[in-house]
This record gives structure tokens, C-alpha cells and sequence, in this order.
């Protein structure tokens, strides 16, 4: 299953794609993809924009300062230090 997440009016929306499946997100509402399978997740993501930007949230935590993140977010230094240091990979055709 590859879960698509997203935030809507003040709650999480989750909702279970399996191969095939056509999936829609609001303009401008924050979301994001997780791939929760044991093969390659491939996906077509079509804007309506001359040009594409990508923000990995788990990179910015990552690149600011701990002391902060943990404060702001309540978190301790292991949730602090589970949180990825990579982006995630994403190929553009």
C-alpha cells in the first residue's frame, strides 16, 4: 500500500492507494507520500506550474537547530535523532 497523507482543515486525511489507483490533492495543501510497500514506489505527479519545487520537512529539522526543534515540538533526543538526514529520492522524467 502506498498511503497518501495530507492536512485538511485542522485534521489528518489518510487514504490507502494500491497500484492503479488516481489520487488528488487541493492546491496548496500541505501533503506528502509514504511508501509503506517492499517495492519501488512509481508515481505521475502533474502541476499546473512552469516549474517544480520540493521541500523535505524531516531535512529542515534536520538543519535546525536541536535545541529548538525538540523545544517547539516536544520531542526528546532519540525522537530528535530517529528523524532522517537525507531527502528522500525523487527522480524527475
Amino acid at each position: 500500500m502506498q498511503p497518501r497523507e495530507y492536512f485538511c482543515k485542522s485534521r489528518w486525511v489518510r487514504w490507502d492507494f494500491r497500484e492503479g489507483n488516481v489520487g488528488y490533492v487541493k492546491k496548496s495543501l500541505l501533503h506528502y507520500i509514504e511508501n509503506t510497500g517492499d517495492t519501488d514506489l512509481v508515481f505521475l505527479e502533474m502541476f499546473k506550474a512552469d516549474r517544480f519545487q520540493d521541500f523535505s520537512f524531516s531535512l529542515w529539522l534536520a538543519r535546525t537547530a536541536p535545541e529548538l526543534v525538540m523545544a517547539y515540538l516536544h520531542i526528546d533526543k532519540a525522537t530528535l535523532d530517529a528523524i532522517p538526514r537525507a531527502a528522500p529520492l525523487i527522480t524527475p522524467i
